[in-house]
């Protein structure tokens, strides 16, 4: 993990959120305009809304780790919704200086929310497994909410 910088690992989630998005208006044209087939739906469909929810916890970790203000967390959260919007926030938080080395993998958890992220960061293994199963958990939880029509 020692070459993954917070910019990067946003960079490759907020990419694949908007590839995930691609796949998923595709599938939405063959079914709902060619009127070919719902199978891109019922593959890309799930695939985004998990990359989805993983782009949302990697947002929440990396404003916390950056100290971004709640303005620009609330902003990266919302760029997921319309298609491809997470990359233009990266670029445009990438430019105006957004991104440094990591605050919480060395430095003393000043905030209760640096906390969980401080020790996230300083055990990537168990980190990412923390990580996977928050987005599990938060899919499920979205699934018994419901599907989005």
């Amino acid at each position: 993990m020692s070459g993954l910088t917070p910019a990067l690992l946003f960079r490759r989630v907020a990419i694949a959120e908007a590839i995930t998005w691609a796949l998923l208006l595709i599938g939405m044209a063959l079914k709902y305009v060619s009127d070919t087939t719902e199978l891109g739906v019922q593959v890309a469909g799930p695939i985004h809304g998990v990359v989805f929810v993983a782009y949302c916890v990697t947002a929440v970790v990396v404003a916390v780790d950056q100290r971004w203000t709640t303005g620009r967390t609330l902003l990266g959260l919302a760029s997921a919704v319309p298609p491809f919007v997470t990359v233009v926030f990266d670029v445009v938080v990438d430019r105006r200086g957004g991104f440094g080395p990591w605050r919480l993998r060395d430095g003393e958890p000043g905030r209760g929310v640096d906390r969980p992220v401080a020790w996230l960061l300083r055990r990537p293994v168990r980190g990412l497994l923390a990580g996977l199963a928050a987005v599990a958990v938060l899919t499920g939880l979205a699934l018994l909410v419901g599907p989005p029509v």
